[in-house]
Formats: C-alpha cells, sequence, structure tokens
C-alpha cells in the first residue's frame, strides 16, 4: 500500500482528494502545515505528495522544494502531484518540478490516474484543457520526467 501524503489546509480540497483516491490501496495521510512538511514526509514514510497549490501561506514551488529536499535528506525520490487552481498555474508546477499536477476540480479519475502513474514513474496524462494553443505537455525529461495525452485510455507520447 502507498502513502499518500495530502497536503492542504481548506477542507473541500481534503475532501475532493479522499473522496478520489479512497477506496483503493493507498493510505492517505492529511497534513496541514507546509513549514512542517519535512517532518511529515519523514515521520509519514510518504510514498508521494499530493498538495494544494496553496496552502496556507506557502505556495506550491516552495512545497515542492521543501518535499525534494526533505527526500534528499532520507536518500527517496518522492513524486509530487500539485492541484493546480488556474490553468496559468502550469507553468509554476512545471518550474517547481512537480512530477505531475490536475486542475481543480478535477475528476476521480484525473487524479487516480496522475497519482498511480508518478507512483509508478510513468509519464502522467495531461487533460485536453492543457493542450490548447501552446502545448503544455512539451516538458524536457530532465525538469520533470514526461508528459502524454490519454485518448480513449490509451496513452500516447505528447508531440
Amino acid at each position: 500500500m502507498s502513502r499518500v501524503l495530502v497536503i492542504a489546509d481548506v477542507p473541500w480540497v481534503r475532501n475532493e482528494v479522499h473522496a478520489a483516491l479512497t477506496g483503493s490501496d493507498l493510505v492517505l495521510i492529511d497534513h496541514a502545515d507546509p513549514e512542517t512538511v519535512n517532518e511529515a514526509v519523514i515521520s509519514n514514510r510518504a510514498d508521494i505528495v499530493v498538495s494544494d497549490m496553496q496552502v496556507a501561506s506557502m505556495g506550491g514551488m516552495a512545497i515542492v522544494r521543501r518535499v525534494r529536499s526533505a527526500a534528499g535528506m532520507d536518500g527517496m525520490s518522492i513524486p509530487v502531484v500539485l492541484l493546480l487552481d488556474r490553468t496559468a498555474d502550469v507553468f509554476l508546477a512545471r518550474r517547481a518540478a512537480a512530477t505531475g499536477w490536475v486542475q481543480k476540480p478535477f475528476s476521480s479519475r484525473e487524479l487516480e490516474t496522475t497519482v498511480r502513474a508518478a507512483l509508478k514513474g510513468d509519464p502522467f496524462p495531461v487533460p485536453d484543457r492543457f493542450l490548447d494553443g501552446e502545448d503544455a505537455t512539451t516538458v524536457p525529461a530532465s525538469q520533470l520526467g514526461t508528459a502524454v495525452t490519454v485518448d480513449d485510455g490509451d496513452a500516447e507520447p505528447a508531440t
């Protein structure tokens, strides 16, 4: 069973994550204080972090950096999935080197697919809403991993 550290200070965000991921083989652990995320990652032996883009006074970029720092101290590599407020936040998620992201409101399938892909180290599915105009999936693997589009459940590499 994989341990998911859910970082969110707003109850409805935590509820949505729980609704999407409960009932699977994932153990969900809530954490609301971004200042103590390092300790939470280590003490809870988190396999993955799902974080709201804004928690208290800390943004998603800082949270990703803290998680990466905590993982580095323990010799681990922990994927981080960000819950974005708007499409424009994709830029910030990419810059922070988040493993994956979904935009609120998200579907249960969308979040679960992204979390499972991140846990496996697979490319994460990018929803169509990110694909208009500039291709939000064109990210060098050295920065984030790779992204794919999902068409009827079959993943194909983004071009």
